[in-house]
């Protein structure tokens, strides 16, 4: 599990057709081809490539906890960090490990060397989607943020129960990019146009100081931040978001599933991956407090 967690961190055109508002409130993005990925960053962006969609319908903002309640509360759901571990895949872990837990971010003192992931990372006993930062926190003035702590069996589950599915990491991407084409951002070339910040982000030196220039340590409101293009928000910052899409692992490894997006956790001068060309891979039964999802339908 915490090698999971070690691997987490190791131009301008403009399509003619953008996504319409649905009258659910879903986005919808026709059909075409687009261009995905980067060769500015990290390795696993490139190449830069020229894929073929369907059409399809998105959230606009990823799943609330208001909204993940009203699942809950209709089938009685249990999320995975709210559950032991699974015997089948630690049979070694102690009896006494086998208790519900999800990964918390503990921000660390000064001393800690950034080449050490695990140092701000914990595995916290009755963290979960209730309660985002332990025991002993509650979702009180939260309902309208991401919901967090879900795994992909969770995310799977509400979008079953919802009629939707995951997006692929294509589609996730190409929604996300709001039209744009060859832009690293959400909304263009430029980090902090006009020196404002259009995200939920970490400002300062990671993992020691977060500056809150943006106005939030933790998640945020989702629509805190202007939509793009398609109307979509929080696709940079925030949380991270589960796609369906596999990531490559080598043969022996626990399966991953590409997640895309980012976080509030990440931050230009450690984890540059506020950019809907970025991903990363996840193991399945992983939870967080930034981590989230959002769902689509088929058009």
């Amino acid at each position: 599990f915490f090698n999971s967690l070690s691997d987490m961190f190791n131009k301008h055109e403009i399509y003619l057709e953008f996504g319409s508002s649905c009258g659910d409130g879903m986005i919808a993005i026709p059909a075409g081809n687009y261009q995905v990925g980067s060769d500015r960053f990290y390795p696993e962006e490139a190449p830069v490539r020229q894929v073929s969609i369907d059409s399809f319908e998105i959230d606009p903002a990823p799943v609330t906890n208001a909204e993940f309640l009203k699942f809950v509360e209709a089938t009685g759901f249990q999320t995975v960090s709210e559950r032991p571990p699974d015997p089948k895949l630690y049979p070694d872990l102690p009896p006494e490990e086998q208790i519900p837990e999800s990964v918390v971010f503990l921000p660390p003192p000064p001393t800690v060397d950034r080449s050490e992931p695990l140092s701000w990372w914990a595995l916290v006993a009755g963290a979960d989607w209730r309660h985002p930062h332990g025991p002993d926190t509650s979702l009180d003035g939260l309902m309208q943020h991401p919901v967090v702590h879900v795994a992909f069996e969770d995310a799977l589950s509400y979008a079953d129960w919802a009629g939707k599915r995951l997006p692929t990491a294509d589609e996730w991407e190409i929604a996300a990019r709001g039209g744009l084409v060859d832009q690293d951002y959400a909304w263009g070339s430029e980090k902090t146009p006009n020196s404002r910040w259009l995200a939920n982000v970490w400002q300062g030196p990671f993992p020691w100081v977060n500056q809150e220039t943006d106005g939030w340590f933790w998640t945020s409101p989702v629509g805190s931040f202007p939509a793009n293009g398609y109307g979509l928000v929080d696709v940079c910052g925030n949380v991270w978001e589960w796609t369906s899409t596999p990531y490559a692992v080598p043969k022996g490894e626990q399966e991953r599933r590409v997640i895309k997006g980012g976080s509030f956790l990440c931050a230009d001068n450690y984890c540059h991956r506020f950019r809907p060309s970025a991903l990363m891979g996840q193991t399945l039964d992983t939870a967080t407090c930034h981590m989230g999802f959002r769902c689509v339908v088929d058009h």
